[in-house]
């Protein structure tokens, strides 16, 4: 049996054929190539796992567990398309032989200059089992440090809450309605805990109540702080990863104001100190340009009482331990997410992290005692846990949704797909749910699919395709001298109208990836006459952008759509029809940012949008294509995601009417040590 070598040369030549072959990046190589003119000793194993690590990163892992690695090298690694090949999968399981003499070798007493434990500034930290590069080693434990001072220090808030007070503003807010352990009022709970901590979590799935609960936490918060002070109300801040997260939340927290009982709305000062602008975290922290750092740190905390970050399933472990380096020691934190959603494109799962027990609940007795007594509400026995730890007294888990009842396919068939239950998803398809449709097509050029993505059914109510703001451009176009605020209006409702309809793909590339939908949308419309795409920037292109850009105040994920607009030519001083692209600003006014397109440097067209990418959105019709093949990506997590992304209706387009039931069966469980010795 061939083994793999232990000679530096051979193993750098095996690791360039992996990156040929797709296993590797560039950067993982790269990396290896740099900790060997460093360290020209460098162990052969240690160059191997070195190129796995950084591997490991650029999948979203905080570390390698080598663990996992050694039980089932292919499985973790998670290697590409032909990682089922035979030589490919006796090759890979080559890696778990080397790494099992190698463990027993006493190899790390050998290479303390690129890797220790954490008491010594190596590039690579050993921790039990999972091996760091340290900078994320350094962010998980500066997370774990952080969020369990601020665990500590909600003992002094508790003791500060003037108990009659708070009662009476809770009741008030969530009217009590008698209580048996199926009706338990979670948000009322959520928010209660939530007004007593330093840091909370609020979670749950689509249509729970985070928002509502939330709001209400805020009038909670404030008329405690204006009881105790009228000159000093709460610095209160909306945040969310994305620009797209901003405006559902923005308009989300506006409802939920306007739906506060009456003592908020009679009084002035109370309601107008509960915000609804939104930010994305990026600017509140003050990103810099060409820099991982932020204007706001440690040294320069941001300026608020209270933060409160939305969809925190996009959180990723850099960004965490940059919101709470900035975070002031006196303010409050809460984060609200769905922990069942795909964690964050970047490394880390820190909300899945954290939440891991929420189903479970893991109450202690003296918290299900003042939750009994102030709030009004009993714990179901089953959630109590007398050894429960201290953060699982800090997360609260939704358990009922107001968006999906008994009568939505969308919510049945989210909850099958969570549990993993392929027998009841598969009674779902059969029930004929107005909301639900599945089509199992032969191919792509299918003419049902032709019908879906352009909305053309021919039935009365029925869901929007793409062609649904293309007609909004054509229709609502103001004319060539109509005011600013005409086209400002337009570009508004051609924004809203792309948002109800989107096509989600779980693959980048390939014919059933973004790139060839996007590509076949685009022949499609223009077959149709709903585009003219004579050059790249034609009226109705969308565009999502891929990079930050803080010249133009555009962040990652802000989607834009080509249109016309007048401009005065330079020569003749007449109007005339030139291109811009509308945004929605990011700084949660609304307005419209119109952008030259010459100037939009990372941007990709978003006909598709991949179900990572779709996170912190929702849309009215939502349509998820499934490619015919099992694929590494496609996981419990990320079917669950795209599902939930559906508000009115949801089109699952399948060509292997099986494939959800492999998917479902299969999670991602991201290697990561953050609380890990908590468990």
């Amino acid at each position: 049996m061939r083994t793999l070598t232990t000679n530096p040369q051979e193993m750098l030549a095996l690791l360039e054929s992996w990156v040929i072959r797709g296993w590797l990046r560039e950067l993982d190589l790269a990396l290896v190539r740099f900790f060997k003119t460093e360290v020209p000793a460098m162990d052969p194993v240690l160059m191997l796992v070195t190129a796995l690590v950084s591997h490991q990163l650029g999948r979203g892992h905080v570390c390698l567990d080598l663990d996992n690695l050694l039980s089932d090298p292919c499985t973790v690694l998670s290697l590409p398309s032909d990682q089922n090949e035979p030589s490919a999968r006796k090759e890979i399981q080559h890696i778990s032989v080397l790494l099992a003499d190698w463990k027993a070798s006493g190899w790390l007493t050998q290479q303390t200059e690129l890797i220790s434990k954490d008491e010594k500034n190596t590039p690579l930290v050993l921790t039990g089992t999972r091996l760091y590069l340290r900078r994320y080693w350094r962010y998980e434990r500066q997370v774990e440090t952080a969020i369990y001072q601020r665990l500590i220090s909600s003992q002094q808030i508790i003791s500060q809450l003037p108990d009659i007070e708070f009662k009476d503003k809770l009741h008030a807010l969530f009217p009590s309605t008698g209580t048996v352990y199926a009706q338990t009022d979670w948000q009322k709970i959520a928010c209660a805990l939530a007004a007593r901590s330093a840091f909370s979590i609020i979670t749950g799935g689509p249509g729970t109540g985070k928002t509502t609960t939330v709001v209400r936490l805020l009038a909670l918060l404030q008329s405690i702080a204006l009881i105790q002070n009228p000159e000093r109300p709460l610095k209160i801040c909306l945040a969310a990863p994305t620009g797209k997260a901003a405006a559902r939340l923005k308009e989300s927290i506006a409802g939920a104001i306007d739906k506060l009982p009456a003592f908020v709305q009679n009084d002035t000062a109370l309601k107008t100190s509960i915000p609804s602008d939104v930010t994305t975290l990026h600017r509140l922290l003050g990103a810099r340009p060409d820099s991982r750092l932020f204007r706001h740190d440690a040294r320069h905390p941001l300026p608020l009482d209270v933060l409160v970050i939305d969809e925190g399933s996009m959180i990723d472990l850099e960004m965490m331990a940059a919101v709470l380096l900035a975070l002031p020691s006196h303010a409050r934190l809460i984060i609200l997410g769905d922990k069942d959603q795909l964690a964050s494109v970047e490394a880390g799962s820190v909300l899945g992290a954290l939440c891991h027990r929420a189903q479970q609940g893991h109450f202690q007795p003296e918290t299900a005692a003042w939750i009994e007594a102030i709030v009004g509400e009993k714990i179901d026995p089953v959630l109590l846990d007398a050894d429960g730890l201290l953060l699982d007294q800090h997360i609260v888990m939704l358990r009922a949704s107001w968006r999906f009842d008994a009568a939505s396919g969308i919510g049945q068939l989210a909850r099958a797909v969570n549990t993993g239950d392929p027998e009841t998803i598969r009674t779902i398809w059969t029930q004929g749910y107005g909301d639900l449709c599945r089509h199992d097509l032969p191919d792509l050029e299918d003419k049902r699919l032709t019908a879906i993505l352009l909305g053309q059914s021919g039935e009365k109510d029925a869901p929007q395709g793409v062609a649904g703001y293309l007609g909004t451009i054509k229709t609502e176009r103001p004319p060539l001298d109509a005011e600013q605020a005409a086209f400002d209006a337009w570009a508004h409702q051609v924004l809203q109208s792309h948002g109800r309809f989107q096509l989600l793909c779980a693959l980048r590339n390939g014919p059933f990836g973004v790139s060839g939908m996007n590509q076949h949308i685009e022949t499609l419309l223009a077959k149709h006459q709903l585009i003219q795409p004579g050059n790249i920037w034609y009226e109705g292109r969308p565009v999502l952008v891929t990079c930050n850009d803080y010249a133009l105040g555009l962040m990652n994920g802000d989607i834009g759509i080509a249109l016309s607009y007048p401009m005065h030519n330079r020569t003749t001083g007449k109007l005339e029809w030139s291109t811009r692209v509308a945004f929605t600003r990011g700084n949660g006014s609304g307005g419209i940012h119109w952008v030259l397109p010459s100037r939009l440097l990372s941007i990709e067209t978003v006909f598709a949008l991949t179900v990572h990418k779709s996170q912190g959105s929702e849309f009215e019709h939502c349509a998820l294509l499934l490619p015919p093949e099992l694929n590494p990506v496609l996981t419990r997590e990320l079917i669950y995601t795209g599902i939930t992304r559906g508000k009115r209706w949801l089109s699952i387009i399948c060509t292997d009417n099986n494939i959800i039931d492999q998917a479902v069966s299969r999670t991602l469980q991201r290697s990561g040590g953050l609380f890990a010795g908590s468990s």
